[in-house]
């Protein structure tokens, strides 16, 4: 395995470890007080470029951590919607 594809990969782990425990806290509290929901579309368009740009150019199996990124992110956008109105 080529180091900038360890390297990604460690990256994409290090900032996708916050999510479950954002999501799962969300989700038992009901409470999206203090999140930003500008915050959580710029990270998750950044997914998204950084997708287009796995599929596009360089496609390999960082692309599922991608993935895994994006879904915790869009569970955690769609929670702050459902929640808005307790805020």
């Amino acid at each position: 395995m080529e180091i900038a594809k360890i390297l990604e990969s460690l990256m994409l782990l290090c900032w996708g470890a916050s999510w479950p425990f954002q999501v799962y806290k969300t989700y038992k509290t009901k409470d999206v007080n203090g999140k930003s929901i500008l915050f959580l579309w710029l990270v998750e368009m950044g997914y998204i470029i950084g997708l287009f740009y796995k599929y596009i150019y360089h496609y390999d199996c960082v692309v599922y951590l991608y993935w895994l990124n994006f879904i915790l992110i869009a569970m955690d956008i769609s929670l702050y919607y459902k929640y808005r109105k307790n805020k």
